[in-house]
């Protein structure tokens, strides 16, 4: 049984749910079995089409309902992150799963949707055997103390400060 550790990938950065996917497709490639549960979200994005490919290994549920970020979240908002985090408690410690990833975790914390006791419960739930991967940017320092390993994307520069939008199959 091989033996699981928490990461996390946070910053300002472009890359953090990228990361995340490439672990979950190398994952896969070891024959692993992969659930990715993506707060926040809830969107058709290209990474979801691509993953519908390998819908017998990797098993994808967004716990949002779109992207609110400009604005305040709303009670509903706040009520899907909660069943996500219920669900992706559950799916934790099912044995189901070997490698378990909460996309944008850290800024459900930050934008109030979950607590951060939650998220660290949710760190102390998982199964030795189990990698668990947190996402997004703002992780909070306990978070970060209670992982085995931290990758901080830094933005050095980014074509979006030149206006550039999200692009299809790249940003979205």
């Amino acid at each position: 049984m091989m033996q699981g550790f928490v990461q996390v990938y946070t910053g300002d950065g472009k890359g953090k749910t990228t990361a995340a996917l490439g672990l979950a497709l190398r994952a896969v490639g070891a024959d692993l079995r992969v659930y990715i549960g993506q707060f926040i979200k809830n969107a058709d994005y290209s990474e979801i089409k691509a993953l519908e490919r390998f819908a017998d290994c990797i098993t994808i549920e967004q716990f949002g309902r779109g992207c609110f970020l400009l604005t305040e979240p709303c009670q509903a908002d706040i009520d899907a992150a909660h069943q996500g985090l219920v669900t992706l408690s559950q799916v934790l410690v099912s044995g189901a799963y070997d490698v378990v990833i909460a996309d944008e975790a850290n800024v459900a914390v930050a934008l109030q949707l979950i607590d951060e006791n939650d998220l660290l419960a949710l760190i102390d739930r998982r199964p030795p055997q189990v990698e668990l991967v947190l996402t997004g940017r703002g992780a909070p320092p306990l978070v970060l103390e209670r992982a085995d390993l931290v990758t901080e994307m830094r933005m050095v520069k980014h074509y979006y400060d030149q206006g550039i939008l999200a692009r299809k199959g790249i940003e979205g």
